[in-house]
């Protein structure tokens, strides 16, 4: 926390211009304490006990939607208590904001990683999401977002009625806002493409972390309003389920399929080459953007963690639960 706002403080930006809104979500660190020895540089504290009484499903929401009626600008930005921030971010964000007017703006979020694999396994996956981001905001299907580095209109929001018909679902406070005000302004949801606004974050630190943070990022896949992004969710998921299934099934399965020439094993291998091959191009101009080209000749080898973790993640997401923040969510 006490990281991410010194970066809030260290903005180029000028401090007259922007007030600092942290939501204090039932913490049992040092949060409160943390941010209320920030006072004297123009950062509030929200509690977010407060304002609510009963149990929610949906904490995120209620604390942005609470730091949106508390604040008086004309432009929401948003960023998570784990993370760091350029110092030109917010110089970046408005003066993207003023030149091109769009109603929200998705920039971009990498992930710091240390040489454990389950950090550079999640750098490198966090990457690929990224990169599909960036070119679904610019070809306008707006598939993708992520609540860290985000800025939105506040008026759009209203109008739209902020968090209101998702307010039930934990995740995509991100997202599922996304596609709301796409609906009214399918012109003005723009990716802001620049190193200046690029968020650093934490990795999580352990597998159980990991997975309870993709089953909470796939528990939303069903819940677009456009169907076209839930098709192409389900079609990557079903094509990892096969290149999951493949090997096991001609473990068993030894006959040749065709002329005695392509048996199941060669089937897979075929797949999974031109999956990771196919994927390697796309990702190569997105890792020399993130500065990672030199983590690219790990992504082959753990190809196959990414197919398994796929399929788990994406049906807990749909048919199971997950802990998030002490929380267990359905």
């Amino acid at each position: 926390m006490a990281v991410c706002l010194d970066s809030v403080c260290d903005q180029s930006y000028p401090t007259e211009l922007f007030e600092v809104l942290v939501v204090d979500d039932h913490s049992t660190d040092e949060t409160a304490a943390i941010v209320n020895s920030y006072a004297d540089k123009n950062i509030r504290l929200i509690s977010l006990k407060d304002f609510i009484g009963d149990e929610l499903n949906a904490y995120k929401k209620k604390a942005i939607e609470i730091a949106i009626q508390q604040s008086n600008g004309e432009l929401i930005v948003t960023t998570d208590a784990d993370c760091w921030l350029p110092k030109d971010w917010l110089q970046t964000i408005a003066a993207f904001y003023e030149e091109h007017g769009p109603v929200f703006i998705a920039a971009p979020v990498s992930i710091n990683c240390s040489n454990k694999f389950i950090e550079k396994f999640q750098a490198l996956d966090f990457m690929t999401l990224q990169g599909i981001t960036g070119a679904s905001v610019h070809k306008k299907i707006h598939s993708m977002c992520n609540g860290a580095n985000l800025a939105y209109n506040k008026n759009a929001f209203e109008e739209v009625g902020g968090f209101a018909g998702i307010d039930n679902i934990a995740s995509g406070d991100d997202m599922l806002l996304m596609h709301k005000i796409y609906k009214r302004y399918p012109d003005k949801v723009m990716f802001l493409k620049s190193k200046d606004a690029m968020v650093q974050t934490a990795p999580v630190r352990s597998v159980q972390e990991f997975f309870n943070q993709r089953i909470r990022w796939a528990s939303k896949a069903d819940k677009y309003d456009d169907k076209r992004i839930f098709g192409v969710l389900l079609l990557v998921y079903l094509v990892n389920v096969l290149l999951l299934l493949l090997p096991v099934i001609a473990f068993f399965y030894e006959r040749p399929l065709v002329s005695g020439q392509w048996s199941l094993i060669k089937i897979w291998l075929f797949l999974l080459c031109l999956k990771t091959i196919t994927e390697l191009i796309f990702l190569y101009p997105v890792a020399t953007f993130f500065n990672k080209q030199k983590m690219l000749w790990q992504f082959p080898l753990m190809q196959p963690f990414h197919i398994l973790y796929t399929v788990i993640a994406g049906w807990l997401g749909k048919f199971g639960t997950y802990k998030w923040k002490g929380r267990h969510v359905k």
